[in-house]
């Protein structure tokens, strides 16, 4: 089920967000504890304040009020990726070139499960490819459970 809240709940942000500058980075549908967490996260190129993420949240809970695709209750949090955004959408691969990374695979690719260094960007659409004490690890996408910007 979460995937689909997911996916409706996209759609109604990118409805909210058309024509204006901001961009939709993640959205999560999570259990935590007994709770239910719907969290959106926008960034825009001025950066994020929280009169931002109060309109998104206005905007958003009206609509989901309105079409009420949700059974159970949940909360609400809009905010911004933060300085270590996660890179999800092909956009973002290109975007963040030249920027450190950090990223996490399911499982040990070369005997390691955690790479970190320069974004080199996306290959045949199906690889990392990120240059890690000058050597340049080229990582499948399906592997990797977590790519975000790092901060030196």
């Amino acid at each position: 089920m979460a995937g689909s809240v997911e996916t409706l709940v996209e759609d109604l942000v990118n409805k909210i967000i058309k024509h204006t500058e901001f961009e939709l980075v993640d959205v999560e549908y999570k259990k935590e504890g007994s709770e239910l967490y719907l969290r959106v996260y926008i960034d825009h190129p001025n950066g994020i304040g929280l009169n931002d993420c109060e309109q998104i949240s206005r905007s958003l809970s009206d609509l989901l009020d309105k079409e009420d695709p949700i059974p159970n209750s949940y909360f609400l949090e809009v905010s911004s990726p933060g300085i270590e955004r996660p890179l999800k959408k092909e956009e973002d691969f290109k975007k963040y070139v030249g920027y450190n990374v950090v990223a996490n695979t399911y499982g040990p690719i070369d005997g390691k499960k955690r790479f970190q260094g320069k974004l080199l960007g996306l290959r045949n659409d199906k690889q990392v490819a990120i240059s890690e004490d000058d050597n340049i690890m080229l990582i499948p996408l399906n592997k990797i459970s977590l790519i975000h910007l790092s901060v030196e």
